[in-house]
């Protein structure tokens, strides 16, 4: 009787398989490891498999065509899923393709290949893009100087800036660490690199390297940048035609009319902001809205963002970079913590913001054929994170809002076409 029982279960558990035509990965508040399941989603896409992004729908669920290896993976990664019917999936494509329905359908067809720039030495802190994609099992693929100028930025679809400084004042840690042996080090390297590509300055050599980066966005590329690769890549674009830099980092002064020759028109999100040119101080510009400058009173327990909800038929880019399980979500600072309201460009779509203090979280644009994204602070788990601090187990955190609006980014080129409404 007991190995009937088995066979019976058995053959039903085959029948339900015969019968199931679609895997639902839902993104709200059912899902289990919402960071993984990214991971599931890029690796059924390394599979040559299309998926269905399914925009304001469950928090940006992810809907793909049955299959029992699939099935599997999901179960080994531990990521929650529903097995739904032929006619239950073409109900979901009816609701979602309504007219009167914020929602619609993005297919993801091809997997993106991500370059994250990063020097190739240990640094003295984490990047949580790279700790995002270990997590979810997406595989990327180091670059740094070399690679930037010998022109290998065109074999890649996404790139991540790492914390690094585009001025070529070494993060402005002079004040702090400048006796420290990583810095030390560092110096010495950045400035081997210069010279090896024929730049007398780091600074001239960081410049190159943010015109090629231009270039790659221009040209079809996506760009992703966190913290300080933000302004201080804008701040570089801006002073291309000034010496920016005091003369502990590159042996001569910096220009006495720096604020007067900043052409904002080079730039990709900021304008008219105002240099600090004291090199003691641990800060760029007045882009940057936190600490030692505003944030007016916010602390970790009252300091949040707002993601603001796009029309998912006529502004889908927006929409695919803001899915989430929540609209509200935990602050956290970074060299670069956010960006002050007023210096904002125009036409740079603010997709998050701490209204309260009149600053902006999350940022998109289009440049040339391509895509930026920027999104301030340095991790979305840990509110004040220091250098020399162990990096963020994101096993304590598989459904992390913050983290997931990275990991939207790693999605975004993925999507190709609409799919075709029924």
């Amino acid at each position: 009787m007991k190995r009937m029982v088995v066979l019976i279960g058995v053959l039903f558990q085959f029948s339900l398989a015969a019968q199931a035509s679609y895997l639902l990965i839902p993104m709200d508040e059912n899902q289990t490891n919402h960071l993984k399941a990214y991971g599931l989603t890029y690796w059924v896409l390394e599979k040559e498999v299309e998926v269905d992004w399914l925009l304001n729908y469950r928090g940006g669920s992810f809907m793909v065509k049955y299959q029992q290896g699939i099935e599997n993976e999901l179960i080994v990664r531990g990521v929650s899923y529903e097995v739904i019917s032929d006619a239950q999936s073409n109900q979901i494509i009816e609701t979602l393709s309504s007219p009167a329905s914020n929602t619609d359908i993005m297919k993801l067809e091809k997997y993106p290949k991500i370059a994250v720039y990063s020097p190739k030495s240990k640094q003295p802190w984490d990047d949580a893009v790279t700790l995002a994609l270990s997590y979810a099992e997406i595989p990327y693929e180091v670059v740094f100087d070399d690679e930037v100028m010998y022109g290998e930025l065109p074999k890649y679809d996404w790139l991540h800036l790492h914390h690094e400084d585009f001025t070529g004042q070494y993060g402005k840690f002079y004040s702090m660490y400048r006796s420290y042996p990583w810095y030390i080090k560092q110096q010495r390297e950045y400035e081997t690199s210069a010279q090896k590509h024929g730049f007398q300055k780091v600074s001239e050599l960081k410049l190159a390297i943010a015109k090629r980066i231009r270039d790659f966005v221009s040209g079809g590329g996506f760009l992703f940048a966190m913290c300080s690769a933000t302004d201080t890549y804008d701040i570089a674009l801006a002073g291309q035609n000034v010496d920016m830099v005091e003369g502990m980092f590159d042996g001569d002064p910096a220009d006495a009319q720096l604020q007067k020759k900043m052409d904002f028109s080079q730039t990709f999100a900021f304008e008219n902001f105002i240099m600090e040119q004291n090199p003691y101080v641990y800060e760029y510009s007045n882009i940057d809205t936190g600490p030692p400058k505003g944030r007016r009173g916010l602390r970790e327990d009252n300091d949040f963002f707002t993601l603001f909800e796009f029309s998912a038929k006529w502004d889908p880019i927006p929409t695919m970079l803001t899915q989430n399980h929540t609209r509200i979500i935990k602050g956290f600072m970074g060299q670069t913590t956010a960006y002050r309201k007023s210096l904002i460009k125009g036409d740079v779509v603010v997709m998050g913001e701490t209204e309260t203090v009149g600053e902006g979280k999350y940022l998109h644009g289009v440049f040339g054929k391509g895509f930026w994204t920027f999104y301030g602070g340095h991790d979305p788990e840990d509110y004040q994170h220091l250098v020399h601090e162990d990096p963020t187990d994101l096993n304590l955190y598989p459904n992390s809002p913050g983290y997931r609006l990275i990991l939207n980014n790693i999605l975004f080129p993925a999507a190709k076409k609409k799919k075709q409404k029924t």
